[in-house]
C-alpha cells in the first residue's frame, strides 16, 4: 500500500482537504491516484502565493508580512483556511521553499511547515529537506501524508 492509500483508508468516515503552496498540488495528486478516495478526500486548494492564501484560505495579511508565508503562523491558518472553506473534518497544510533560492526573510531552501487541523487541534511542524527542488517537494507531500496518518 502506498502512503496516500493508507491514508484514505485510515479517515474513513471523515473528509480530508490540503492547502498546498510548494507542493503545487502534489498531495491531492498522490489521493487522487487511489480508488475511492473521494469519500474522503474532497479538494484542496494550491495557494501559491501570498494573495491566494490570503482570499481563498483567509491567513491574515500582518502574518504574511511580519512571518512571511514559510512560516508556522501561516501553516496553521492555511489549514484553518481550507478546513473551512471545504467544510472538512481533517486539513493539512504545506508551505515551504523547494528552491533553488531562498526568501525575504533568510529561510533556507528546504524549510518547509506542515500544519494540521481537525476539530479538536490545529498546529504545524517545521521540517529540512535535502535535495533538489524535485525530492524537497517530494519529501514534503509525503510527510504531510505522515503527519494526517500520525494524527488518526
Amino acid at each position: 500500500m502506498s502512503l496516500a492509500s493508507d491514508v484514505i483508508a485510515a479517515l474513513q468516515g471523515k473528509t480530508l482537504s490540503t492547502a498546498e503552496s510548494c507542493t503545487g498540488g502534489m498531495i491531492g495528486s498522490m489521493l487522487c491516484a487511489v480508488s475511492g478516495a473521494s469519500k474522503v478526500y474532497k479538494g484542496g486548494v494550491i495557494s501559491y502565493c501570498d494573495e491566494i492564501k490570503n482570499r481563498l484560505l483567509n491567513v491574515n495579511k500582518q502574518d504574511l508580512q511580519e512571518y512571511g508565508a514559510v512560516s508556522e503562523a501561516v501553516a496553521v491558518a492555511m489549514a484553518h483556511g481550507a478546513r473551512k472553506a471545504l467544510q472538512t473534518d481533517v486539513a493539512v497544510s504545506v508551505t515551504g521553499l523547494a528552491g533553488p533560492d531562498g526568501d525575504a526573510y533568510s529561510n533556507p531552501v528546504g524549510l518547509v511547515f506542515i500544519g494540521y487541523a481537525d476539530e479538536k487541534q490545529s498546529f504545524a511542524r517545521e521540517y529540512h529537506f535535502f535535495g533538489d527542488r524535485a525530492q524537497i517537494r517530494r519529501a514534503a507531500a509525503e510527510q504531510a501524508l505522515k503527519l494526517i496518518l500520525q494524527m488518526q
